[in-house]
């Protein structure tokens, strides 16, 4: 794990967002910037570590950022726009929570889309190879996380407080018997009305 893409531009600021592939809820996005010669070896791919570890983690990162930023789109957006559009957007609006402005940004992934015009760069499974998208990662999928088990106080049909809208058996078999919600995603496959015959 790397603690920065490059060092001629500073601040930098890592991005990732999580809950792409979920059924309900929205997609969260964080922005992190940590000080210059900053490490934390514990700091990983959130898909990595226990909902425990991240808990610990999110902490010491909120403790030692630069600056944080998080953004959402919800459901309804993801919808009009598609989850592409959605992920970046909501990238974007953690950017722009952030308290200093970044001179570089470095992204999770392979897509982006222009943001000030600030210099960047994609990479792939970039969550595991720097410490500031990686530190994102654990922000976002910790935010998400607890607003999804925060919306299944009022959707308790679906389980949420456990699979947090992810495409599970349980999840998939409550859509079918009791309908979607409205919070759910009209756009993906599994939440479209089935024709009966």
């Amino acid at each position: 794990m790397q603690a920065f893409y490059q060092t001629e531009l500073y601040p930098e600021a890592g991005c990732d967002e999580a809950g792409r592939g979920c059924l309900a809820g929205p997609v969260v996005a964080a922005a992190v910037i940590f000080p210059k010669n900053y490490f934390n070896q514990s700091i990983n791919d959130s898909k990595q570590l226990s909902e425990k570890q991240r808990l610990i983690l999110r902490e010491e990162i909120l403790r030692d950022a630069v600056a944080y930023g998080i953004g959402i789109c919800d459901n309804n957006e993801i919808d009009r726009i598609n989850i592409l559009q959605a992920s970046l957007l909501a990238m974007h609006r953690a950017l722009d929570q952030l308290a200093v402005r970044p001179q570089f940004i470095i992204i999770d992934g392979n897509k982006w889309k222009d943001y000030h015009h600030t210099p960047f760069q994609t990479v792939v499974k970039g969550d595991s190879k720097y410490l500031s998208i990686a530190a994102a990662s654990i922000l976002a999928k910790t935010y998400r996380d607890e607003w999804m088990v925060k919306a299944a106080a009022d959707y308790p049909l679906y389980n949420w407080e456990k699979n947090k809208g992810y495409p599970t058996k349980d999840h998939r078999l409550a859509i079918i018997e009791h309908g979607v919600c409205p919070l759910h995603r009209l756009t993906y496959e599994p939440c479209q009305p089935r024709l009966s015959l």
